[in-house]
């Protein structure tokens, strides 16, 4: 009878704790404080405009969620639970990352959806956590943590980062990359010159467009251009698999 009564009221802890997970927003926010007191107004919403403008341009869905605490669960598998319960992302796509905060543990997670989990493997998601959100936290910067831990996600996801940024081989090869192209620029001009053509900037070098070497002309937007067009749509019904990683400060 004790066993029973033990398993009772074991039972009736994990019901009440697993409602810590918050319910899916209404309206949905991309930003979503249950703590108070450690971001303003204003800061939360420069970071809501930031990451709707980036799903609009992508359908890629960065979800930023504070909570005092992941107990009983661990953050990873908290961050992971919301983003399922939630449906982060678009559906097909698995295009969602949530990035979790529990300042009450000190706790950092960053879980991606199915299909994130190759352009943000858990060693990049690791990184961003201590060389980025971390430092800016210990300081009580917890705004800036937020804002270029999340500028670091977005690079990732758009491909900014394809090499590993440690790794000086790489470095040096786009260097010498660098001063081929350099080199062979002034040969096309210095051969243009020699067979009587215009100069520099008649709008060609050595039949390029001067705009490639100029930047001028028409250019694709960015992510972060023009605004958002309205407030957050809604989730997509994404699936998360368990990719990611957690760390403390």
């Amino acid at each position: 009878m004790l066993r029973l009564f033990n398993f009772i009221l074991l039972f009736a802890f994990l019901s009440v704790n697993a409602q810590d997970i918050p319910k899916q927003p209404n309206p949905p926010r991309l930003v979503n404080d249950f703590v108070g007191g450690l971001l303003t107004d204003a800061q939360k919403n420069m970071l809501e405009q930031k990451l709707v403008a980036y799903n609009d341009s992508t359908s890629t869905q960065i979800v930023v969620v504070i909570v005092k605490t992941t107990e009983p669960y661990v953050a990873a598998d908290y961050a992971l639970e919301l983003g399922r319960k939630w449906g982060v992302g678009q559906k097909g796509k698995n295009n969602g990352i949530i990035l979790l905060w529990a300042p009450g543990d000190r706790k950092i997670s960053i879980q991606t959806g199915y299909g994130m989990e190759g352009v943000i493997p858990d060693m990049y998601a690791k990184r961003i956590i201590t060389d980025v959100i971390g430092p800016n936290f210990k300081a009580l910067q917890y705004y800036e943590g937020l804002n270029q831990g999340t500028d670091e996600i977005i690079k990732y996801a758009s491909g900014e980062y394809k090499a590993d940024p440690e790794s000086e081989d790489g470095g040096f090869i786009g260097f010498i990359i660098i001063i081929l192209i350099i080199l062979f620029v002034f040969w096309l001009i210095s051969r243009k010159n020699k067979n009587g053509g215009g100069g520099l900037l008649d709008g060609n070098i050595g039949g390029l467009p001067y705009t490639i070497f100029t930047g001028s002309g028409s250019q694709s937007g960015s992510w972060g251009g023009g605004s958002s067009g309205g407030g957050f749509g809604g989730f997509g019904g994404g699936s998360f698999g368990g990719g990611g990683a957690s760390g403390d400060y």
